[in-house]
């Protein structure tokens, strides 16, 4: 098969041939039909992710169709070869503590494609534990579509609706409007709420603003800016790029009693971050972490992507060929690099 592979970290990616994955007993080979470009896949790329082993495929964001399932899946799973589906980034054990809680989203002995093994900017990628990780696609999203969803939009929906908690009347704010934070400033916006979309650059705001959110300047002052914009303060704010400056504004952004949801990736020595601890206790607030969401979570957010609840086919810029992937990925690493939007490989 075809696959885009790097043989050291930071070393230019090839288009190269090689084996198909073999099928595990209990999992299932999934045809790429379609995979988002991801700054997650970019930093395994620069080598941030230490369960990444070399020569490396990546890609975590898929949709396609099965063309292989393991040795033990009973035909009674309901699932059959020539089936369209994708898969959550987090590919749970079912066995462990959290997976029994279900919470697969945190399993203790998870298996991430792109990351702990072979990824999906290739022909065809492994899903293991097949019958509890797979994700059946209606029959109206088409593929590109349903790889939009893949980390960023589905790690968003959770922030915003289970982990942010968010309510009737609230305000939100989503500092750092890349694929995550359009994400979760479209399911914000979508539920009625007011929305403050905090960025450092002018393309970003106008995205933001696109999407029906009101645009705040980000750096230095940013959260003085959300406080003085909103009234006092928000209800909830999400970190949706991941750096100190991020986090310690969204924490300074919220009212008493506000939520905090961190999904950007503080990475090296940014992941041990101040934080504004003063203001924590003093208004009572909570710091959140989000990391994905369990397959069984899926539903729901399929639901009202059928519905045209909202439309994350808006939030895609662009999409390449699978030789256009090594160039893609360097560019990510420039300032304005890669574009505005989410960018979608087409297989």
């Amino acid at each position: 098969m075809r696959a885009v592979m790097y043989r050291g970290f930071g070393e230019e990616p090839e288009l190269v041939d090689v084996d198909p994955p073999a099928c595990p007993p209990r999992g299932a080979v999934v045809r790429v039909r379609a995979t988002g470009l991801c700054r997650s896949d970019w930093h395994g790329w620069m080598g941030h992710d230490d369960t990444i082993a070399l020569p490396h495929v990546p890609g975590h964001e898929f949709a396609g169709e099965i063309a292989e399932l393991g040795a033990e899946i009973d035909e009674a799973s309901g699932w059959h070869v020539g089936d369209r589906v994708t898969a959550p980034f987090i590919c749970a054990c079912g066995r462990c503590d959290e997976c029994r809680s279900g919470n697969e989203q945190v399993c203790d002995d998870q298996r991430q494609p792109g990351f702990t093994h072979w990824g999906s900017f290739a022909e065809y990628v492994v899903v293991d534990e097949a019958e509890l990780n797979l994700i059946r696609l209606p029959d109206s999203l088409g593929f590109v579509e349903a790889a939009s969803l893949g980390c960023r939009f589905a790690t968003a929906y959770r922030a915003i609706i289970a982990r942010g908690r968010l309510h009737p009347g609230e305000q939100v704010a989503v500092h750092g409007c890349g694929g995550v934070g359009l994400s979760a400033i479209m399911i914000a916006v979508a539920a009625g709420v007011r929305v403050y979309g905090v960025d450092v650059s002018d393309a970003a705001l106008d995205a933001a603003a696109a999407l029906g959110a009101i645009p705040v300047r980000g750096g230095e002052g940013a959260a003085e800016r959300v406080r003085e914009a909103s009234g006092g303060g928000v209800d909830l704010s999400v970190d949706a790029f991941g750096s100190p400056q991020t986090s310690f504004a969204s924490v300074r952004s919220l009212r008493k009693r506000g939520r905090h949801v961190q999904i950007g990736l503080l990475l090296a020595d940014d992941a041990a971050a101040a934080m504004p601890m003063d203001a924590v206790i003093a208004g009572e607030l909570e710091i959140l972490g989000s990391h994905g969401m369990a397959a069984h979570e899926y539903p729901d957010m399929l639901g009202a992507v059928a519905s045209e609840a909202f439309r994350p086919i808006e939030l895609v810029g662009r999409t390449i060929a699978l030789d256009e992937v090594p160039d893609a990925l360097a560019a990510m690493g420039r300032a304005g690099g890669s574009g505005s939007g989410m960018t979608v490989v087409e297989l």
